[in-house]
């Protein structure tokens, strides 16, 4: 059968983030990178949807597709790590420092790959006759930055808030493509959390990594300071709440040894036959 139970998806969890936090500088800014431009790519895509059928559902239906690309491909993606790691590191199969080292160079892999595209992008578009994605571009990246800014504390809390949300659904997709063995299986699986998210509106930091730099490019009225203290920053620490407790540690706790737990429950009622 394609589907993987529960506890051995635990153990996969596990297994994926030994493997990342043993990797080197260069592939974890390479793959990093590429999930970056990915990741970019759907954004615009999802925009383009969106303004071509006046419908935003559309746009969020789209946009798992450069998520897919990640994970068949075994990229990195910063709010996926944020709920494997920290397994293998209670695991002790991976230290804190090696945890941290992941995340800071899959982090500027990100920034580099998000950056490149959106000027790619701004190359590509700013001149063209249709202005309706750069439009929603930089209305986006404002209300992203100085629409919190404009709420003081409590769009701090808000943003930090839809960031936790974000990654809740964002990292439980990194972790439902290990449902199946299939590929089919792994895409449709995945594509249903991450949906969720986006259709929603929530924050993700690597998201935010393109749409912010490449609105102050279409000329959005946004500091780098509005950028990083109103979104970079409260969104990556959100995101690592969502995606390190809601998820990961949450399915650690209920799944982990049931698989070992029943198999011994199993053979004890087979010796006393």
């Amino acid at each position: 059968m394609n589907f993987v139970k529960p506890e051995q998806v635990v153990e996969n969890m596990v297994h994926a983030g030994a493997v990342k936090a043993n990797l080197s500088v260069k592939d974890l800014l390479i793959r990093s990178a590429l999930s970056g431009v990915f990741l970019s790519y759907s954004v615009t895509l999802a925009m383009t949807a969106t303004e071509q059928t006046g419908t935003g559902i559309v746009g969020a239906l789209l946009f798992p597709a450069g998520f897919v690309l990640i994970i068949l491909l075994g990229l990195e993606l910063l709010t996926g790590n944020f709920a494997l790691i920290p397994l293998t590191v209670m695991e002790k199969k991976a230290s804190v420092q090696q945890m941290l080292s992941n995340w800071s160079w899959v982090f500027i892999g990100h920034l580099l790959g998000c950056l490149f595209y959106a000027f790619l992008y701004y190359v590509s578009f700013h001149h063209a006759a249709d202005q309706s994605v750069i439009e929603q571009i930089v209305k986006t990246a404002e209300a992203k930055t100085i629409g919190y800014a404009a709420l003081g504390a409590s769009g701090l809390a808000i943003v930090f808030t839809k960031a936790i949300l974000c990654n809740w659904m964002v990292a439980l997709g990194a972790v439902m493509a290990m449902t199946s063995s299939s590929v089919g299986g792994k895409v449709i699986a995945m594509w249903l959390p991450i949906f969720i998210f986006f259709a929603q509106g929530f924050e993700h930091a690597v998201v935010n990594m393109f749409v912010i730099p490449a609105g102050i490019l279409f000329g959005a009225n946004i500091s780098l300071a509005d950028w990083w203290l109103w979104n970079q920053i409260p969104v990556t620490l959100g995101n690592i709440i969502g995606g390190c407790l809601l998820t990961g540690m949450a399915l650690y706790a209920t799944h982990k040894n049931k698989r070992s737990s029943l198999s011994t429950v199993i053979l004890a009622k087979s010796g006393t036959k």
